[in-house]
C-alpha cells in the first residue's frame, strides 16, 4: 500500500465513505449505530464536521479505502483545545499501515489548528466475539493513546453489552495562555 495518497474528504466522496461506514453499523459492534444513516444524512454530518476539523480520506489507485475525522470533545468552549477522533477503514484495507497514515496526517493538521488532546471513544468486549475484538483499542494504544476511563455494558448491540472506553493521546504543551484553536482550512 505504498501508493496511498491521504488527501481531505469532498463533498462528492461521501457515498463511498458512506459504503465503508455501512459495514460497520450492519456487521459489528464498533459502531453503536443500529441502522445506516442515509446519504443524506451522512453528507450533512460530513458537511459539520469539515466546518471546523480535518475530515481525510486513505486512497489507492482512485478508490477510497479509509478515512479519519476529528470532531469535538463534548462540545463546549472550554475543550476547544480536545477533540475526539474517528476512523474507519474498508475491511479488505486493514492491517495495511492505513490507519497510522490515516492518523498521522490528522494528528499534524490538528497540532496546526492547536489542538492539544486527541480522545477515542472505543467499543471493546468483554470477551471477543464475530462483533467486537480488542482490535481498536490495541491500534489505539499501539498509535501512544492510553485508556483514561471505562464504562461497562453501557452499549448494546446484536443482544449483546458491550463496554466503551476512553483513551487519550496529549500532542500539545498545554501553554497557560494558548492561542484560540484555529479551523481547520480546507
Amino acid at each position: 500500500m505504498d501508493t496511498v495518497r491521504i488527501r481531505n474528504a469532498a463533498p462528492a466522496d461521501a457515498g463511498r465513505i458512506l459504503e465503508i461506514y455501512a459495514y460497520y453499523v450492519e456487521h459489528t459492534a464498533i459502531s453503536f449505530e443500529y441502522q445506516v444513516p442515509t446519504l443524506t444524512e451522512f453528507q450533512a454530518r460530513m458537511k459539520e464536521t469539515m466546518g471546523r476539523y480535518p475530515y481525510l480520506v486513505a486512497e489507492a489507485e482512485g478508490k477510497i479505502l479509509g478515512y479519519a475525522y476529528a470532531h469535538p470533545f463534548v462540545g463546549r468552549a472550554a475543550y476547544d483545545w480536545s477533540c475526539e477522533l474517528t476512523i474507519y477503514l474498508d475491511p479488505s484495507a486493514r492491517r495495511h499501515g492505513l490507519g497510522r497514515k490515516l492518523y498521522d496526517a490528522l494528528e499534524v493538521r490538528l497540532k496546526e489548528m492547536g489542538i492539544q488532546n486527541l480522545y477515542a471513544c472505543i467499543g471493546v468486549p468483554e470477551a471477543e466475539d464475530e462483533f467486537l475484538t480488542n482490535n481498536s483499542a490495541d491500534f489505539h494504544r499501539h498509535m501512544g493513546f492510553s485508556e483514561v476511563g471505562k464504562f461497562y455494558k453501557c452499549g448494546r448491540k446484536f443482544g449483546r453489552w458491550y463496554h466503551m472506553v476512553w483513551m487519550e493521546k496529549i500532542i500539545g504543551e498545554h501553554p497557560s495562555g494558548p492561542e484560540p484553536v484555529k479551523p481547520y482550512c480546507y
